[in-house]
């Protein structure tokens, strides 16, 4: 899970420190400091809110009862899955045009006022911050080695994520972003498969799949056989790929369901767009 978490951290807030450096450089190229202020709190409202809301989610989890607990967990496992593959398919699509797109909506909020521009870096910053939170909670809520690991996973991944942005800005790194972004959005789409599978595996402890009783791996029994090396290997794979030591036949025949066709996609080459035609209409005939 430390991986995992770690994986979601730095990519995560890789996208947001680049949100807000791309924010901060135009104010800053364009001379009005002034409005660094309200983008600033914005900003800070944003993260606020974002470890607000796992907190919250934490709160309420532990108030239910164990098949409520584990009906809300894999309902949001699932969604959770749902928003990190449609991020991951989003920022291979608009990376490239992410910047302009971010200045185009600064320049129209330094015309509104301080509350504008505080709305678009909030905006910004807030839907990556709330996505990032409910995945982590997934992953830490679904954890068999408690909270420690995984929050020490998520806060060294957003503690790079923030140092590679801040070098991003002053220029003193330069990273080939499309294929940080694919290599990461790969990785992710397998930690998010574990999530999925996970997800159904709740579902199961609350009653509303059977089988769960039906198990069709046990890596644990695999890794046993290798004394204390099998541990670390177990829990490398487990942090890896984000399974249970126990799998359903459910939870396996899902995971793979999301895997195979969600990588494929994702990996499938883009489709070069066609050039206009350059072939001249005819003249309209004349009478």
């Amino acid at each position: 899970m430390l991986l995992g978490n770690f994986l979601i951290g730095l990519r995560e807030g890789l996208e947001a420190a680049l949100v807000v450096s791309i924010l901060i450089a135009y104010l800053v190229k364009t001379g009005n400091r002034r409005a660094l202020v309200p983008v600033w709190t914005g900003i800070a409202i944003a993260i606020v809110l974002s470890v607000g809301f796992g907190i919250a989610l934490s709160a309420a989890s532990s108030e239910m009862q164990f098949k409520t607990q584990e009906l809300f967990g894999g309902i949001l496992s699932i969604v959770a899955v749902g928003l990190v593959t449609w991020m991951v398919f989003w920022m291979r699509k608009t990376a490239r045009f992410m910047k302009a797109e971010l200045e185009g909506r600064l320049e129209g909020a330094l015309d509104l006022g301080p509350i504008a521009l505080a709305t678009v870096a909030f905006l910004a910053v807030g839907r990556e911050g709330l996505e990032t939170a409910l995945f982590l909670w997934t992953n830490i809520s679904n954890s068999s080695e408690g909270s420690a690991q995984p929050i020490t996973g998520a806060l060294l991944g957003l503690a790079v994520a923030v140092m590679l942005g801040y070098l991003l800005y002053r220029g003193g790194l330069k990273i080939n972003l499309k294929r940080f972004f694919t290599w990461t959005g790969a990785a992710l789409i397998v930690v998010a498969a574990g999530v999925f599978g996970y997800g159904f595996h709740d579902l199961q402890e609350a009653e509303v799949f059977p089988g769960l009783r039906a198990v069709a791996l046990e890596p644990h029994r695999f890794f046993a056989e290798f004394g204390t090396s099998g541990d670390w290997m177990q829990t490398v794979f487990q942090g890896v790929l984000n399974v249970t030591p126990q799998i359903t036949w459910l939870q396996l025949i899902m995971w793979a369901a999301y895997l195979v066709p969600v990588m494929a996609l994702f990996l499938r080459p883009a489709t070069p767009s066609k050039p206009a035609s350059t072939k001249t209409p005819e003249p309209a005939p004349t009478s």
